[in-house]
């Protein structure tokens, strides 16, 4: 018999799909999946996993980003919460992998009406090119926060200062630069610094309706990334219930809508009208998912981030920082080296050792926070007594200073707007209707209410009695003198 040699097929390398991932091809005409960017996966207890590309790995490793390792998410919660030690790092990658998530849903073909259509971009390269920017953005909201998040950022900056500017500030500085000028497409820092501050922030920017939309993803009022991946972060880390709800629902059934008649004034919007006001909104089945993320916002601030411990180390610190910075005029930097140069690890470094020195002027403070001798609460706001005087809380603090000391009395106002509850949604009969008009639990959405009056340790029994035998008078009193000042 005759042997006659077969032609081998030459090898193909095999085409690699993801990290870990890899598909052998056997012949030439095998429909290629070939991708153009490896992408990441992070592990996340929130999400599970954080996917990311090499672009956004660039950023992830830029010193400002580096910097939310050291940044807790919410200072010092985790002196009541012991679990709250999570910080802006985690944050920020969750938000942009949730923002990604809102952005794919949204652009399907499917989910865009005609409406709609007309202000979102046509081609597919500018659609890319604006999800790749909304995720640098996610990525880059909070490079601007203090050591500590927000527990200072009024009393430490200069007046008229946000952290938003100094994240914007950063965007744009020389030190992201190089992160920007590497990457293909090459983003705009000015459109990144857009959608990561949204027209509130950068009221000097012009922003077109698209940008607002997408800028409305990150940090939007009622349901954008940034509020989504911190109550379900901050809830889990806390060890509480409060923050969770189903937003895996909520995000499935987000829309670009156009606005709801009740909110254009009660009058139907001409076509292109519609299209210049359209906004972010959910689907009538999806109001439920969205009334649960309102709900789960104000137990949030009700039970975790006004929680009277914790509101009164942020008290605590406020005094630290305030003495520790007080030969920088008592306020942090805000041109981005200076801002790169504090973490919280400088700040409990300092607090340790002014709370060992008792000649230290931040001593006091210090040794509070350290040794866990926090003011206690002694009163805090009751109905009662707001029906009496609605500063109740106030003028029993005002008392109290006289009664026990100016330095041996602080107060806590925790009073939170509820905020805006009102968003389109995309009924079944195809209209958009005014969040309020279909749920009677956003039309009674309440806002957060907690004020409290603290007083040292060693006064609190004192200061308790003193507040029951007195007062309801200091309170009749303080409404009296109000009323006689209005006459």
């Amino acid at each position: 018999m005759v042997m006659i040699p077969v032609p081998t097929q030459p090898a193909v390398p095999p085409v690699r799909l993801r990290r870990g991932l890899c598909l052998a091809h056997g012949r030439r005409r095998t429909y290629s999946c070939r991708v153009p960017k490896e992408f990441n996966e992070i592990r996340d207890p929130v999400h599970v996993f954080v996917n990311a590309d090499p672009d956004e790995l660039a950023v992830v490793n830029s010193r400002p980003f580096q910097r939310l390792r050291h940044i807790h998410q919410l200072a010092l919660t985790y002196l009541i919460y012991p679990g709250a030690t999570h910080r802006r790092f985690e944050h920020c990658l969750g938000v942009m992998e949730i923002a990604g998530r809102i952005y794919d849903v949204v652009m399907r073909a499917e989910n865009l009406s005609d409406t709609v259509r007309e202000v979102v971009p046509g081609s597919r390269r500018k659609r890319e090119y604006w999800r790749s920017v909304l995720r640098m953005a996610a990525l880059c909201h909070d490079i601007g926060h203090l050591p500590f998040s927000h527990t200072a950022e009024k009393e430490l900056l200069p007046e008229g200062v946000v952290h938003e500017q100094i994240t914007r500030a950063l965007i744009t500085s020389d030190e992201m630069k190089p992160v920007w000028d590497a990457m293909r497409p090459r983003p705009e820092p000015e459109d990144v610094a857009k959608l990561a501050l949204g027209p509130r922030e950068a009221r000097d920017l012009i922003f077109d309706t698209w940008e607002a939309i997408l800028a409305e993803m990150i940090v939007g009022d009622v349901f954008g990334a940034d509020r989504i991946d911190y109550l379900l972060r901050d809830s889990l880390h806390a060890g509480v219930a409060y923050g969770r709800f189903d937003h895996q629902r909520l995000i499935q059934t987000m829309r670009i809508l156009p606005p709801a008649p009740e909110r254009a004034g009660g009058e139907e919007a001409a076509a292109g009208e519609e299209a210049l006001r359209s906004t972010m909104g959910v689907l009538r089945g999806g109001l439920e998912s969205a009334e649960g993320l309102l709900i789960a916002r104000y137990f949030m601030f009700s039970q975790v981030y006004f929680h009277w411990t914790r509101l009164i180390y942020d008290i605590h610190l406020k005094e630290f920082l305030k003495l520790w910075l007080a030969e920088r005029g008592g306020q942090f930097p805000t041109d981005p080296a200076g801002h790169l140069l504090f973490t919280d690890n400088e700040v409990m470094q300092a607090v340790a050792a002014a709370a060992r020195n008792g000649d230290d002027p931040a001593h006091e403070p210090a040794w509070r926070i350290a040794n866990r001798e926090h003011f206690r609460v002694f009163y805090e706001r009751a109905p009662q007594d707001v029906a009496l005087y609605p500063e109740a809380a106030s003028a029993i603090f005002e008392a109290a200073k006289r009664e026990f000391g100016e330095g041996n009395v602080r107060y806590a106002d925790s009073r939170k707007p509820a905020g805006t509850a009102e968003f389109p949604v995309h009924d079944r009969d195809g209209r958009s209707v005014s969040s309020l008009a279909l749920s009677e639990a956003l039309q009674q959405l309440p806002e957060p209410k907690n004020e409290f009056v603290y007083v040292v340790r060693e006064r609190r029994e004192d200061a308790r009695k003193w507040v029951r035998e007195n007062g309801r008078a200091i309170i009749e009193a303080a409404a009296r003198a109000e009323k006689e000042e209005e006459e």
